[in-house]
């Protein structure tokens, strides 16, 4: 039973992933991604859908694979990854344009910063007990998560002391009345205007990225190294 249960949870794994991935190359490269169309009619996105599913089948029927350490290698760098999508996930929540009365309030907006902060402690404290796993004691993870909180503090008492001064919102869009709540609908995406970011959240975007190119290559640097010493 518990083999039959795994089956079932890989099949639906690697049919949800290699899914959602061929969606989200079909929305950047601007194809035609659906299920709903005939293969002939997607020709790229059903492409991706079956080659994702075949590499990964080989992958993992290929005799003397580490998939452990590829299984450890996968969820490393979802939590590197994950602060990243977090931060674009809340840019996307304060988007009047886009949600219009369901955008966030300024409550939920510092609630939800609290939440990026401890998400990027993690994984700052993730990343180095990967690269460096004899080094890092549980004294020197405290006091990262000290030190990060600490540093968390402070960033978010200097945005609140310079606020206002940064200037305009993320878009030209007035406030909506919550009462329009259950009639709401998106406008289409050519009526929308082009986010306009402040210099602050561009400041931070660049010190995001920078850590993600960073850590997200000393990870897989790391991957590398321990699957060649295993082979």
């Amino acid at each position: 039973m518990f083999a039959i249960a795994l089956i079932d949870a890989s099949i639906i794994g690697a049919s949800a992933v290699s899914l959602s991935t061929a969606y989200a190359i079909g929305d950047v490269l601007s194809l035609k991604h659906s299920l709903h169309r005939k293969p002939t009619d997607a020709e790229a996105f059903y492409s991706v859908y079956c080659g994702l599913i075949v590499i990964a089948a080989g992958l993992v029927l290929t005799p003397g694979a580490p998939l452990g350490l590829l299984t450890n290698a996968v969820q490393t760098l979802a939590g590197v990854l994950l602060p990243s999508a977090t931060v674009f996930l809340l840019l996307l929540c304060n988007d009047r344009a886009v949600l219009g009365p369901w955008a966030n309030d300024h409550w939920l907006n510092i609630f939800t910063g609290g939440v990026i902060a401890m998400l990027v402690i993690l994984s700052i404290t993730l990343t180095a007990s990967v690269l460096f796993p004899n080094a890092t004691n549980e004294t020197v993870i405290l006091a990262i998560l000290g030190g990060g909180c600490l540093l968390a503090v402070l960033i978010a008492l200097t945005t609140l002391l310079f606020k206002g001064r940064s200037g305009k919102t993320v878009t030209p869009v007035k406030k909506v009345d919550p009462a329009l709540r259950n009639d709401w609908r998106m406008p289409p995406l050519d009526e929308l205007f082009p986010a306009r970011l402040s210099l602050a959240t561009r400041t931070w975007m660049f010190v995001l990225r920078a850590y993600l190119v960073l850590a997200g290559g000393l990870v897989l640097v790391r991957i590398v190294t321990l699957a060649i010493g295993q082979g």
